[in-house]
């Protein structure tokens, strides 16, 4: 493969450097390297963060490839500045077999824009009565070791501490969807005073706060990894707070989305009417004084990454009425412009956080190897060049996947991901994706090269 040159960027410690990337890896970081025989990227202005990892996105296929495919949500991921992805079980078939995760994951290297993890199910069919094959899983060829049952909470708690146990035996992590269903049925947003005026069912606070409680207190009593996919509240942080502070294993996740959006969008803004189904997500938009609690967890370390719950929707599966529309929102190619938001340009993180919450810390609790490194000589070479000085108004040209349902349209974002390289070639340059066939070509001679 050809080499790569990075000219100028500027490293999350705030130094600049150039990097060469080669075979791979990154085989230099200095200044003023020799650019013979590689191709030169200027890197003025931008930032150089190790390539983005995602614990949470949702690929679709197989069985719903009308939303989106490995291959369009692959290319979304790139655009978003993501090299590696961790794919959720809620297809169809449902990635409860060692055949299934296979599949996702051999799609994922042909198509070859991200590395993508399949997460296997916890129980058959997602439906929290039988433990699925999870040892079957963690030895297939995809070396499943995120196990979740994802939109469904495991509730039963004999089946949520015997999934546990069985994890604990290979160093797994099982990502919990904290909903008490019984105090969830027919819900429709945040319970409160507005969900009351708009006429809407409620989801409580406490569906999710009573999970979490229950789940740390399993994972303790086990001694197993716990990790609660998107954390929407205050409740939620103080209890992940307290099981850190005695030492429980506990890591979580927040969205971007519920880092900015509020309930209220819900009833209309700027003039844009209500029950906007965009804004229909699991779990719901929460309040202004949640927001602010998922920010300063985020920022205290509470909360330990940042996922983008990535849920791509057909346009007759949310241009509907709000009761019958689809939750969930796609995020990939917003996610670190709305981080950059949230928490970058009101001083909370600075850019080795955003390393941190984005890259290191995902890889490191979903094992995903070969990511989440620091930019450095023998590191391997999977590097995202964003310009934080850029300001755009999100739009339908801005995303690379297959739907279009994103919170983000029409406002105005800061930043722009200009370039990804994954394995050491380019997947995003100029702003712009790398064409399939040349991706594709540029992923089997990396294999390769790693197989030499």
């Amino acid at each position: 493969m050809t080499a790569h040159l990075i000219r100028g960027a500027q490293l999350v410690d705030g130094t600049r450097a150039d990097i060469r990337l080669e075979a791979r890896r990154i085989t230099a970081v200095g200044s003023g390297l020799d650019a013979a025989g590689a191709t030169v990227v200027d890197a003025d202005g931008l930032i150089a963060l190790p390539g983005l990892v995602d614990l949470h996105t949702h690929l679709r296929e197989p069985g719903f490839e009308e939303s989106e495919t490995v291959l369009t949500g692959s290319r979304a991921a790139a655009a978003g500045g993501f090299t590696a992805v961790n794919a959720m079980a809620n297809s169809s078939p449902v990635a409860d077999t060692a055949g299934v995760v296979e599949q996702v994951q051999a799609l994922g290297d042909d198509a070859g824009y991200v590395t993508v993890r399949p997460i296997g199910a916890v129980s058959q069919g997602l439906q929290g009565t039988h433990l699925s094959e999870i040892g079957a899983m963690a030895t297939s060829r995809a070396k499943v070791r995120v196990f979740s049952d994802d939109g469904s909470c495991v509730s039963d708690p004999l089946l949520m501490r015997r999934a546990l146990e069985y994890i604990k035996g290979f160093g797994g992590v099982l990502a919990q969807h904290a909903q008490e269903p019984r105090l969830t049925i027919g819900a429709q947003m945040n319970e409160g005073r507005l969900s009351s005026e708009l006429g809407l069912a409620g989801w409580p606070a406490v569906a999710e706060e009573a999970i979490i409680a229950r789940d740390v207190l399993l994972a303790d009593h086990v001694g197993a990894r716990l990790h609660v996919c998107h954390v929407s509240t205050a409740g939620s942080v103080e209890v992940i707070r307290w099981a850190k502070s005695r030492g429980i294993d506990v890591t979580a996740e927040v969205t971007p989305h519920h880092l900015v959006l509020t309930e209220d969008l819900i009833a209309g803004h700027d003039g844009a009417p209500g029950y906007d189904a965009r804004y229909k997500v699991n779990p719901p938009l929460r309040s202004r004084e949640d927001v602010d609690a998922l920010r300063a967890a985020l920022a205290d370390g509470t909360i330990d990454i940042v996922a983008t719950d990535h849920a791509p929707h057909t346009a007759e599966a949310k241009c509907c009425e709000w009761p019958a529309a689809a939750n969930g929102m796609v995020g990939l190619e917003s996610a670190l412009s709305v981080v950059q938001s949230a928490v970058v340009d009101d001083g909370r993180l600075d850019w080795a956080d955003v390393a941190r919450v984005l890259s290191e810390a995902p890889a490191r609790i979903g094992q995903v190897e070969g990511h989440g490194q620091r930019i450095a000589e023998g590191a391997p070479a999977e590097i995202t060049l964003y310009d934080p000085t850029a300001v755009r108004e999100f739009s339908v040209a801005d995303l690379a996947g297959q739907s279009q349902n994103s919170p983000y349209l029409g406002m105005r974002l800061p930043g722009r991901v200009v370039a990804t390289f994954h394995h050491g070639y380019p997947t995003l340059l100029a702003g712009e994706l790398v064409d399939a066939e040349t991706v594709a070509g540029h992923a089997r001679a990396a294999r390769a090269e790693a197989t030499a």
